[in-house]
């Protein structure tokens, strides 16, 4: 079921590793408050679907939340790497391992296999020469790497070859991965060092501990007839901004801080419910602003949740920074894993924004009046952004060369 996602309102202190959450059989959550009644939010949980979700009546009737141990949206990754109790980090890692494998975290082949080499170490031991072989790690991949990856080169023909046929390259390069992952201290007696090191790697995504949300967006009109339709897609939002993933390719398509953007949202009293993000872009190498429409029940927490961590970072930012200037000691144990460079310069990273494929909307000002125009507008509609002198975002100035529809 499409259940609620995300964070209802504002939460408590953000002082908590963990904070409790309700789910429907959908893995759609609620993060609660500390004021929050479990019971109680069960209890409300249908008129949560109907307001939040397009899910039917009947689905509505017969779902049932569950209460789940779920990573504090609000818990700054800076302060995740203080941590030293083993049993916490092991549930960090759950958690991010199970997004890893339901492919809420986009992730580059390269990442996805260092990543899967340290749950190799972690359920299968050390790399011994010959043990386990590629061939038979193809019988637990779904357990290693996330299952679109786990599809490729598989079906009949996969079938057909047998158990004994040459490796892929998802197997081979997962064992390659593997082979490569070295023991960091007592690692024999203690899981923490591979812990830390997943997280690590995860923390280089930069939609690492998001609350997620369900929308579509217009697609780009293709052919003769413009048709378009419109496309579903995930919303993750943390404390460092937002990011558009397409749900069916399993990459991003815009990537945004919130020092990048404004936005606002219709209920759907106004018109349908629809969160709006604003942001810079070009078109044909000329500087635009851009317009893009979510559809989504969701909106208006969508909205909230934006509102509140951009308050958040501005109460919390003196606070991180005196931590910084007293130097707090970093955890023992580095990654095993090897030095690689970031995520986000590599060509092609399914990480990396994909604007093209998105159908925005421009518009520019003239006098008190906003035209819509091919492709550009000039300023921005909404209050709701960071102050000025905070932010990189501009505005773009009316041009002539501006086509006007």
């Amino acid at each position: 079921m499409d259940g609620t996602e995300g964070n209802a309102g504002q939460p408590g202190p953000a002082d908590r590793s963990h904070r409790s959450s309700v789910s429907s059989m959908g893995a759609r959550e609620v993060q609660l408050k500390p004021k929050h009644q479990p019971y109680k939010l069960g209890r409300q949980w249908p008129e949560l679907l109907l307001r939040f979700t397009d899910a039917p009546d009947d689905d509505v009737a017969v779902d049932e939340p569950s209460l789940q141990f779920r990573r504090n949206v609000f818990f700054p990754k800076r302060r995740e790497l203080q941590i030293h109790d083993e049993e916490v980090l092991r549930l960090l890692y759950e958690e991010a391992k199970g997004n890893l494998l339901a492919a809420r975290y986009p992730c580059d082949v390269e990442d996805c296999e260092a990543l899967g080499a340290l749950v190799c170490r972690m359920q299968l031991g050390p790399y011994q020469p010959g043990q386990p072989t590629a061939c038979a790690l193809r019988e637990k991949l779904d357990s290693f790497l996330p299952a679109h990856l786990c599809k490729r080169g598989h079906g009949l023909f996969a079938a057909l070859r047998g158990r004994g046929a040459k490796a892929g390259p998802v197997e081979q390069g997962l064992l390659d991965a593997y082979r490569r992952v070295q023991d960091v201290g007592n690692s024999e007696a203690s899981l923490s060092p591979h812990y830390r090191a997943y997280l690590l790697k995860c923390h280089e995504l930069p939609f690492y501990g998001c609350a997620f949300f369900h929308g579509e967006i217009d697609k780009p009109a293709q052919g003769f007839l413009h048709r378009g339709g419109r496309k579903p897609v995930s919303v993750a939002i943390s404390l460092e901004g937002v990011h558009v993933i397409d749900s069916r390719e399993k990459h991003v398509l815009l990537g945004l801080r919130f020092q990048e953007l404004s936005w606002d949202h219709t209920s759907p009293e106004e018109e349908e419910s629809v969160l709006w993000l604003e942001f810079d872009g070009d078109h044909e190498g000329t500087p635009v602003n851009k317009l893009l429409k979510i559809y989504s029940k969701q909106a208006e927490l969508m909205s909230s949740l934006i509102e509140y961590c951009i308050e958040l970072n501005q109460t919390s930012e003196p606070a991180a920074a005196q931590e910084s200037a007293s130097g707090p000691a970093p955890a023992p144990g580095p990654s095993p894993l090897p030095t690689r460079r970031p995520q986000l310069r590599r060509q092609g990273s399914v990480v990396c924004s994909r604007i093209q494929h998105l159908a925005t909307i421009d518009y520019v000002e003239e006098g008190e009046q906003i035209k819509r125009v091919k492709p550009k507008r000039t300023t921005s509609f909404f209050s709701r952004q960071l102050s000025l002198g905070q932010g990189s975002y501009t505005v773009v100035q009316p041009s002539d060369s501006l086509e006007q529809g």
